[in-house]
This record gives structure tokens, C-alpha cells and sequence, in this order.
């Protein structure tokens, strides 16, 4: 059986590459995307994402297209024609207004487009709004093919759950929810799911079921992180300390324990957005996603204007201030830097007249000023500061001595409530 499935991964990012190195373990797996550079560095062994350590990624590395199990990257439309299974894992952002870029989609849609064949099956991973598979994607895959959708090919949707950085809850280990566009296709992407997925699937009723279970999940978890994050607001001005509420109301047994803090990354800052833009093409006006998001996005201005007052009180001028943020990545212990809303904070902070020194031991320097023309430091500088902000709580930060950082008067705030309580002058 597995010599007759061949599959292309169109994508190597985040998503793209653990899953295609998961596949290529049990199957022949192509590896496509437009980045030379990116295809060079999995070629050659490493992956910059850190998602796969070269050890894992080079065990199943092949060299040249092959029929036999493992993975080919390649940026040749030529190295997939032959792919029976097309699996798309393309970004899928928001623009300046937060609306959503399809064009990443669109345009792999075209590419899938142009090897198409009969019987072959195109699946989608990208977070989308429901009806995004059918309605934006297969017109394209049969305008540029020039054969029918469930005639000549099929389609499915399986919702990427990666969750970067993460090195126990791997892809094969997270449930996936998979569908298709007619009963026999959904079987068919199940069972080449299940193949590979030691979780187990859960197999949906229809492509939009699926699409809108994924952007749900991170809706709910963006609502509860407001709500969250309102909560410090309010406690801040009845000087409570959060945490300690958290930790207190936590004692009962459904309590849901979220965290306040910033919110970005490729899902959470974004895929409300999604789901926001289909419920107002069909006349709804999503008030409390979108109040989420609102309180969510406006964080960083919040937490600035906090340090600043926290200096204020220690009698530190703000202007011209020398300030310490630790961590620019979205989350902790992964370098990915997408839509990070640190840059967010850094930006109010630099509204007030500060200046701002950034260091960072897991982002790459390169994509930090490519993204945000901010300069990023892999190395903890040997200075002092009027105000150190711990904005990130990457493991690599424990060992950090506080007090050395901080001149004659200084303040330390913990957007993570990461730090001992020692150390600290403010948290969220």
C-alpha cells in the first residue's frame, strides 16, 4: 500500500517540515517550497526552525526523488508531478487592517494545480475561515488543472495542531482531525493520517466541520487569555496580585488556568481574525471575538505604560532611559519571531523616549531586523540598566543575575511572572 501512496509537502516551514518528516518515515515524501535557502539548509541536514533536530531529520533524508520511503526537498514543480497526495501547510496571515492574505494559499492552490492528475487528493493544513477549501481553493485547483473537483479529483482538510517549540506534544502525538470532500476521500485521509499519527484522528463529517474546529480552538483560547488579561487590569488598580488569585481560584477542579500576557504567534493573533471576517460576509458582528482581540492586541501599550509608571515611582527618568528587554520570540524556548507582540511593547516603550537594548539567546539576529528593523543580541550585555524587562520566559533566563543588569535605581518587571519575587518591582 505504501508504495502507491507518493506525497507532497507543499510548505516546509513550522508545519510543513515535521509533518513531512513524519510521513516520509512510512512513505515516499516530497518536500516543496519557493525558499532556495531554506530547501539548501534541510538538504544539507539542519533545520533553522529547530523543530527537527538534524539527527531526526537526516535519518530519513534522501538525496534524489525515490519511490522508496523518505524525505526530498526540492524548490522543481518537476520533483512532485508524480505525487498521488498533495498536502498544503502554507501560512495563512492578516494585513495591517487584520484582514486575511489568502495569497500564500492561492498561490500554492496554482502550483498543486499544475501537476494535477486524476484520482489525486489535495489536503489542506492551513488555518483558514470555514468554507475557505471549497469556496477559494478548489476553483483554482480545477482552473488550473482543467479537471473536476470530486469527478476527476478530491480534496481534505486536516488542521495543523503543530505547536512550536514544543518538543513532547510532537505532530504524531496530537490528535488530528481530518475530513474530506466526499465519504471515500474522508476515508482515504484518515486512514493516511492514522498511517503515521499515534494519537489517533478524528475523522469529521464535512471540510467545513473541520475548518472551523480548528479556528475555534484558537479563538477560545484568545477569548480566555482576555478575560485573563482584564483581570490583571482590574487587580493592578486594586493592587492584588494576579498570580496569587489565579493560583487560589485554580484550587477548583474547572477552573480553566490561564495566564495573562502577551498574545501573538501564527494562531492565536491571528486566526480570530478569520473567523471574524466569514461571520461579518454573512451579516453577524462577532462582538465577543472581536472584543478579545481588541484587549488582546492592546497589551503591549498596557505593559509599557505599567514599566513606565513602575520608574516613575523609583524616581527614574523616563526619557533617554536605558531599557533591557529579555526575549523578543512569541512564545518560550523556540526562536519564532511571526507576529510577535513583543515588538509591540518595545515600540510603546520607544514612544516614551527610551532606549531600548534587546537580547534574545533563541531568536535569529537576521530575521528579528528583516522582520522588525530591530537589532537583537544572542548575548546578555555586560551593562547597566534603568529598567529590565522580562518579556519572554525562555528556560535560558534562569541563571540570569538581576541585580548585576540594574544601576543605582533601577526597576525589574515580569510580564511572565517568571522572576522571584526578590527581583521584582512590577509584574502583569
Amino acid at each position: 500500500m505504501n508504495k502507491e501512496i507518493k506525497i507532497a509537502i507543499i510548505g516546509l516551514g513550522y508545519v510543513g517540515l515535521p509533518l513531512a518528516r513524519l510521513f516520509a518515515t512510512k512513505y515516499s515524501v516530497v518536500g516543496f517550497d519557493i525558499n532556495q535557502k531554506r530547501v539548501d539548509e534541510l538538504m544539507s541536514g539542519t533545520d533553522n526552525t529547530l523543530e527537527i533536530s538534524d539527527e531526526v531529520l537526516q535519518a530519513v533524508l534522501l538525496q534524489k526523488p525515490s519511490d522508496k520511503n523518505g524525505l526530498y526537498c526540492s524548490t522543481s514543480i518537476a520533483d512532485i508531478k508524480d505525487c498521488n497526495y498533495y498536502i498544503v501547510t502554507v501560512p495563512t496571515p492578516v494585513d495591517k487592517n487584520n484582514r486575511p492574505i489568502l495569497t500564500p494559499l492561492i498561490k500554492a492552490s496554482e502550483t498543486v494545480g499544475t501537476v494535477l492528475k486524476k484520482e489525486d487528493i489535495v489536503i489542506y493544513e492551513s488555518t483558514v475561515y470555514p468554507g475557505a477549501t471549497e469556496e477559494d481553493c478548489i476553483p483554482v485547483l480545477e482552473k488550473v488543472s482543467g479537471i473536476k473537483f470530486n469527478q476527476d479529483f478530491y480534496a481534505g482538510y486536516s488542521p495543523e495542531r503543530i505547536n512550536p517549540g514544543d518538543k513532547e506534544h510532537t505532530v504524531e502525538k496530537i490528535l488530528k482531525v481530518t475530513s474530506g470532500s466526499t465519504t471515500e476521500t474522508g476515508k482515504k485521509v484518515d486512514d493516511l493520517y492514522k498511517s503515521v499519527i499515534i494519537a489517533g484522528t478524528h475523522l469529521a463529517p464535512t471540510i467545513k466541520v473541520a475548518e472551523a474546529s480548528k479556528v475555534i480552538e484558537n479563538s477560545q483560547r484568545d477569548i480566555n487569555i482576555a478575560f485573563v488579561n482584564e483581570l490583571a487590569k482590574i487587580f493592578n488598580l486594586l493592587d492584588i496580585n494576579t498570580n496569587d488569585v489565579l493560583e487560589a481560584a485554580a484550587t477548583k477542579w474547572n477552573f480553566l488556568p490561564f495566564k495573562p500576557g502577551l498574545v501573538g504567534g501564527h494562531c492565536i493573533g491571528v486566526d480570530p481574525y478569520y473567523l471574524a471576517q466569514k461571520a461579518e460576509e454573512h451579516g453577524y458582528n462577532p462582538e465577543i471575538i472581536l472584543a478579545g482581540r481588541r484587549l488582546n492586541d492592546g497589551m503591549g501599550n498596557y505593559v509599557a505604560s505599567e514599566i513606565v509608571k513602575c520608574m516613575i515611582k523609583k524616581n527614574i527618568p523616563v526619557n533617554n532611559s536605558k531599557v533591557l528587554i529579555l526575549g523578543c520570540t512569541f512564545k518560550e524556548d523556540c526562536p519564532d519571531v511571526r507576529n510577535t507582540k513583543v515588538v509591540d511593547l518595545i515600540s510603546a516603550l520607544k514612544d516614551y523616549g527610551t532606549n531600548i537594548t534587546i537580547y534574545d539567546p533563541w531568536a535569529n539576529e537576521k530575521e528579528v531586523m528583516r522582520e522588525y528593523g530591530l537589532t537583537c543580541l544572542k548575548n546578555l550585555p555586560n551593562k547597566k540598566f534603568d529598567a529590565v524587562v522580562l518579556a519572554v520566559s525562555h528556560n535560558k533566563f534562569k541563571g540570569i543575575d538581576f541585580q548585576s543588569l540594574k544601576n543605582n535605581i533601577a526597576i525589574v518587571y515580569d510580564v511572565k511572572n517568571f522572576i522571584d519575587d526578590k527581583d521584582v518591582d512590577g509584574r502583569l
